[in-house]
């Protein structure tokens, strides 16, 4: 079996699907790896660190998609990347089912198999298959720098000759995988941090990296399957606003997370409240791909307003991409070996993973919502 690992294209995304040093262990399952020339060079892979790894360099894309048997890429495909695809392959990458819809149907049109990352269901034997929680931990790390450099202040305590400086405070809204990193990150940078999830069961967890954890006096509960947050009622949110708008005014660095698979992000931070922050305070959403957390974010933009910065990066990921890269490869490697016997792809859809994560195959849909969009 042929895999091929393919550039990225969209501007801004420097992560490549594969390392070098994952090449070895794909051949010891009995594949072949085909690699695109200068795909890993924005990761600082060259090619011939993949070529001493094994791997074969194609001079383009289309000379390395002849024979392949699975393809593997970080963002969704182009339009024209799909019509390039050989009928039976099996591509593995995000998808972005829930808000891409037309691309699963062309992929099904073109007769691929395709998996989509982001649906990797939440059981243990798929942890270490998990795209998300992994990059959700690149992106709570440097969403805390990200705002750290952009702020007028410091985060950590300084006493010096000149005096005494507090040291910074941050709020932290969503304790998932993103959350919890960027509270560890802001700790370890010495700020005094705050953190609020709708699921209390996260509470410990906060706790134990020395940030404190916001409760409202009436529990507001929105455990969802897998972990994951769920939509809370009309009378829950409005608890959870006013606890965020009673904590928000003194925050120096916000970091926002909160996000429900398949929805909109809910909304936690209104105008009112960026309104009632400090000029040269900092909001990161890292919702802003979903709609955002806070009402002032633009996807891809910062937005200043009365003096507070509300940042919407897109793809923090992408600015970490050697580690980034080394983080989703290890995913990839372990789906492929899940799926591969003897380097030939084997699709059980009995299997919980197959079944989860394959959204077309044969010509159809299998993703259920997806099926219901496009009728």
């Amino acid at each position: 079996m042929n895999v091929v690992v393919l550039g990225e294209t969209l501007p801004g995304e420097d992560r490549v699907a594969l390392i070098p040093a994952a090449v070895s262990k794909l051949e010891k399952l009995g594949c072949e790896v085909t690699v695109v020339s200068g795909a890993g060079l924005p990761s600082h892979f060259s090619n011939e660190e993949y070529r001493e790894a094994g791997a074969t360099i194609a001079p383009d894309a289309g000379a390395a998609l002849q024979g392949a048997g699975v393809v593997l890429k970080v963002q969704a495909p182009t339009d024209e990347e799909v019509a390039a695809l050989p009928e039976g392959v099996v591509l593995i990458s995000l998808l972005s089912p829930h808000t891409q819809p037309e691309l699963i149907g062309r992929l099904a049109d073109a007769k691929v198999s395709a998996f989509a990352l982001e649906l990797i269901p939440r059981i243990t034997r798929a942890q270490s298959m998990d795209v998300l929680s992994s990059q959700a931990t690149v992106a709570g790390y440097k969403a805390v720098l990200t705002g750290a450099d952009e702020l007028a202040k410091f985060l950590p305590m300084f006493m010096t000759a000149a005096g005494t400086i507090r040291p910074g405070k941050v709020l932290i809204l969503g304790a998932g995988v993103a959350g919890l990193q960027a509270i560890a990150t802001a700790r370890r940078l010495g700020a005094k941090v705050e953190a609020f999830d709708v699921r209390p069961a996260v509470k410990e967890q906060v706790e134990s990296l020395g940030a404190t954890f916001l409760e409202t006096e009436e529990e507001v509960t929105g455990e969802g399957e897998g972990g994951y947050a769920k939509e809370l009622s009309e009378e829950q949110h409005q608890r959870e606003v006013d606890l965020i708008a009673a904590h928000i005014a003194d925050t120096d660095l916000v970091i926002t997370t909160a996000q429900i698979p398949g929805r909109p992000a809910p909304r936690l931070i209104t105008e009112e409240m960026v309104d009632s922050m400090h000029p040269g305070s900092v909001i990161v959403d890292l919702a802003a791909t979903s709609g955002g957390n806070c009402a002032v974010t633009r996807e891809g933009e910062t937005v200043v307003r009365n003096g507070v910065k509300v940042m919407g990066p897109a793809n923090l990921p992408a600015e970490i991409p050697t580690h980034a890269s080394q983080m989703f490869s290890k995913n990839v490697e372990t789906l492929l070996k899940e799926l591969g016997a003897e380097g030939e792809v084997s699709l059980d859809f009995e299997d919980e993973i197959v079944a989860g994560t394959c959204v077309t195959h044969g010509g159809e849909v299998r993703h259920g919502p997806t099926k219901e969009k496009l009728g």
